[in-house]
């Protein structure tokens, strides 16, 4: 199943996309794709959009703006470096194992929602990546197959970064991840069951009509199965819980020069069976920024 949330920000309804162009609106049984839905509803929600769409209940999409397919999660949690290419073209070596930081949930917006360049900022970057979204609570999962089970589904992602923020305001890349609108997600969670786990993924990135990244899930370090049970030994996952898994080559930071993001930009993104992404980027008002050391 391919699950959206449709409307505007904080009034987006539950539906599932069935066709190019057509859904099922299951805002009448569904209160929100959110952590109870994920842990408790998932199941038999496939039956009634089959029978919703064999009675002929299906809408077609209208111009309405399509939102974060998952309501606001608990957790927003990043793994670095980990596509072999991008490691190379960043100049560090191959981490021998995944390198976590977190992104704050309130970052999550829609998939063509205005990304906003934070005051002050010369330096931000694109990232596209897939996105794990946890299905029930997990902790110390012990082999493949319960990682496997514990996921939900996996949508399309920008992790947006500052890299002045994240690299030259003391390390910490937190601070480089978390301004507000810098995690575009959707437009859709394709259900695990989507997906063949020997099957790599085509990703791309455009800035301007200009491709920028081009890639496959086929050249990450660690497989979304294993980082799963790997963050699991370190804290309890949560249902709804989002997880970006990193970005192929092609980022603003690896250019030479560097090149980032400007007011009027314009990035496009995909990830095969994922569907596509489209956000301009729009300033935040300057302002005196007393906070510095």
């Amino acid at each position: 199943m391919q699950l959206m949330r449709l409307g505007e920000a904080g009034a987006e309804r539950p539906v599932v996309r069935v066709d190019d162009g057509f859904y099922v609106d299951v805002s009448d049984v569904v209160r929100d794709f959110d952590g109870d839905f994920f842990d408790h509803g998932l199941a038999g929600l496939a039956e009634l959009v089959a029978r919703r769409r064999d009675a002929g209940q299906v809408l077609p999409f209208a111009g309405e703006r399509v939102g974060a397919p998952l309501a606001r999660p608990h957790q927003i949690l990043c793994i670095g470096l980990n596509f072999s290419d991008h490691a190379a073209e960043s100049g560090m070596p191959i981490p021998p194992e995944p390198i976590l930081f977190t992104k704050s949930p309130n970052t999550l917006v829609g998939p063509n929602d205005d990304v906003r360049l934070p005051p002050g900022s010369t330096a931000t970057d694109w990232e596209v990546e897939l996105g794990i979204v946890i299905g029930r609570r997990a902790s110390y999962l012990s082999d493949i197959d319960e990682a496997r089970d514990a996921i939900a589904g996996f949508v399309l992602c920008n992790d947006v970064s500052e890299r002045s923020f994240q690299l030259d305001r003391g390390g910490q890349w937190s601070k480089g991840k978390s301004a507000a609108t810098f995690n575009p997600c959707g437009p859709w969670i394709a259900t695990r069951d989507e997906f063949d786990d020997n099957a790599p993924l085509a990703m791309w990135l455009d800035v301007n009509g200009v491709r920028r990244q081009t890639g496959t899930t086929g050249t990450m370090i660690f497989d979304p199965y294993f980082i799963v049970g790997y963050l699991s030994q370190f804290m309890v996952l949560e249902p709804g819980d989002l997880i970006n898994t990193g970005t192929p080559p092609g980022v603003g930071l690896g250019m030479t020069p560097p090149t980032y993001l400007r007011e009027g930009d314009v990035m496009t993104l995909g990830i095969e069976r994922l569907g596509a992404q489209r956000q301009r980027v729009v300033a935040t008002a300057p302002r005196e920024v007393p906070w510095t050391a």
